[in-house]
């Protein structure tokens, strides 16, 4: 009976740190979402607008595991937790997709305009402290995810990195125009990230079968 209560205590350890490793998911890229689409709007960048949604959906992304952990937490069973969990993420992997098709379509007509994005220095500070934080959380999930033997915080901590190469494509694409003049580098940069928002779809709408615990 000891055996049992220490492993148990253990565990509600790490539940309770890969809770507050969803939480400080959620925050930041809610925050990160806001400044991200205000400099964008500000600064006409069809790259710093993809960056800053996506921003949003990662963050709901986030509340569905804090939403899955505590329901480990409470009890809930097994069964009903991935019932909710796969509709949930089809919606988030939908949302990818949306997201992917208007970035492509926006990119692509503002190189047929040639419409020249302004330099923006909020942007280039947020995506890099976004560098930073992503690659940060992503370890620190995979961590947590291995010692909890949880696929569902695996496959959050790969859509984390994800948004790593998110942030370095963008910061690319802005980083060249601020620097360099290069207004095509927004749109091509925002054309380059559609690949990575189909890929992190598809992740979110196959989450039955590659986020199932165990």
């Amino acid at each position: 009976m000891t055996i049992m209560t220490q492993e148990e205590g253990r565990r509600g350890g790490q539940l309770r740190q890969a809770l507050r490793l969803e939480w400080l998911t959620v925050g930041w890229n809610f925050v990160e979402g806001l400044v991200g689409v205000s400099a964008a709007v500000t600064a006409g960048s069809v790259a710093l607008l993809g960056f800053g949604i996506d921003s949003f959906v990662e963050s709901a992304s986030g509340a569905v595991l804090v939403w899955r952990l505590k329901a480990e937490r409470t009890g809930m069973a097994p069964a009903e937790i991935e019932r909710l969990d796969h509709r949930a993420r089809r919606l988030v992997g939908v949302s990818l997709y949306l997201l992917a098709a208007y970035v492509a379509i926006d990119a692509a007509l503002s190189l047929w305009r040639r419409e020249r994005p302004s330099t923006s220095l909020v942007g280039v500070a947020l995506t890099v402290v976004s560098l930073f934080v992503m690659i940060w959380l992503a370890r620190a999930k995979r961590r947590a995810a291995a010692d909890l033997g949880s696929r569902a915080l695996e496959a959050d901590a790969f859509q984390t990195t994800a948004c790593w190469w998110l942030s370095l494509i963008t910061l690319a694409g802005i980083g060249l125009n601020a620097a360099l003049g290069w207004w095509w580098a927004d749109p091509v940069a925002a054309l380059g990230m559609t690949p990575l928002l189909v890929r992190e779809g598809l992740e979110a709408w196959r989450g039955e079968d590659c986020c199932r615990d165990g």
